[in-house]
C-alpha cells in the first residue's frame, strides 16, 4: 500500500450550503505560539521528529512562499478542509480576506478522499489545508492518528493531479467558528448545517494568519510522486 509522509517546517500561512462569506472581515484565531524550527522530515505518527530536509520552494505551501518571496505572486487557491467521522467541512481562500466556506460533505473513505480532490480542483487549489485535531498543550490524541491515516492516502492520490497536502493544527478553531458564525447573525438552528464548513474557515485563516508557519506537508514515499509534484508546482507558479 503507498504510504506518505509528513514534513514540518520553520515559520518565516462552488459548491455551496447557501453560505456567503467571500467579504468577511479578517479575525484574529485562536493558536497556542508554536516553537520555531527547521524544516524536519517526520514519520506519519508525528509531525515532530525525524531528520532536517529542507523543502525545495516548490512544495512550501503558498502562503509561506508569499511571506519569503513578497513580489511571488504564484499558487492556486487553498482548499481547506475540517475532517470529521460523519461530516466534513471544507472553505476556501488565497488569503486576501477571509476564506469562503464552501460546503459539507457527508461522505466517507474512498469516495470522501475522491470528492476533496474533486472540489479541489473545481476551486482551482493546488493545495490542499487539513486540520489535525491536539489536545491544548499540543499533544496528539486517537483522533488525530484517524485524520493522519486517511490523510496518507489522500497525499498520495492527491500527488497523482498534481495536488499537495498539508496539516495544520487545528485546536479551538470549534469555538472560533461559532463565534464568526454568531458575529455574522447565522441563526441558531442553522449553525449545526453549517459549523463544519466554518471550522474549515477557521483552519484556512489560521493558516494563512501565521504564513503557513504551522503547515507541515504530507509527502508521499514514492521518489516519482515528490517529483511530479515538484513539477506541477513550478507550472502552477508560472500559470496563476
Amino acid at each position: 500500500m503507498a504510504t506518505a509522509k509528513a514534513m514540518t517546517q520553520a515559520p518565516l500561512v462552488r459548491t455551496g450550503t447557501g453560505t456567503d462569506a467571500a467579504s468577511l472581515p479578517r479575525i484574529q484565531p485562536r493558536r497556542r505560539p508554536r516553537a520555531a524550527g527547521s524544516i524536519r522530515a517526520a514519520s506519519p505518527a508525528s509531525s515532530c521528529a525525524g531528520a532536517a530536509a529542507e523543502l525545495p520552494p516548490p512544495l512550501l505551501p503558498n502562503a509561506r512562499r508569499r511571506g519569503l518571496e513578497p513580489f511571488w505572486h504564484g499558487g492556486g487557491f487553498s482548499l481547506g478542509v475540517d475532517l470529521g467521522g460523519a461530516r466534513t467541512g471544507l472553505a476556501v481562500g488565497r488569503g486576501v480576506t477571509l476564506p469562503r466556506p464552501l460546503t459539507v460533505l457527508k461522505l466517507r473513505g474512498q469516495k470522501l478522499e475522491l470528492m476533496l480532490l474533486d472540489v479541489a480542483q473545481q476551486q482551482e487549489a493546488d493545495e490542499l489545508i487539513i486540520g489535525l485535531p491536539v489536545s491544548a498543550d499540543g499533544s496528539e490524541t486517537q483522533q488525530s492518528n484517524k485524520v493522519r491515516s486517511v490523510v496518507g492516502r489522500l497525499a498520495v492520490q492527491a500527488a497523482e493531479r498534481g495536488l499537495r497536502v498539508y496539516l495544520q493544527d487545528e485546536y479551538g478553531t470549534s469555538i472560533d467558528a461559532l463565534e464568526l458564525m454568531i458575529s455574522r447573525g447565522v441563526k441558531k438552528y442553522a449553525r449545526d448545517v453549517k459549523s463544519d464548513a466554518y471550522a474549515a474557515v477557521m483552519i484556512l485563516d489560521r493558516y494563512f494568519s501565521s504564513s503557513g508557519q504551522g503547515a507541515n506537508i504530507v509527502l508521499p514515499r514514492q521518489p516519482e510522486l515528490q517529483d511530479k509534484l515538484i513539477a506541477r508546482s513550478k507550472i502552477d507558479a508560472e500559470i496563476y
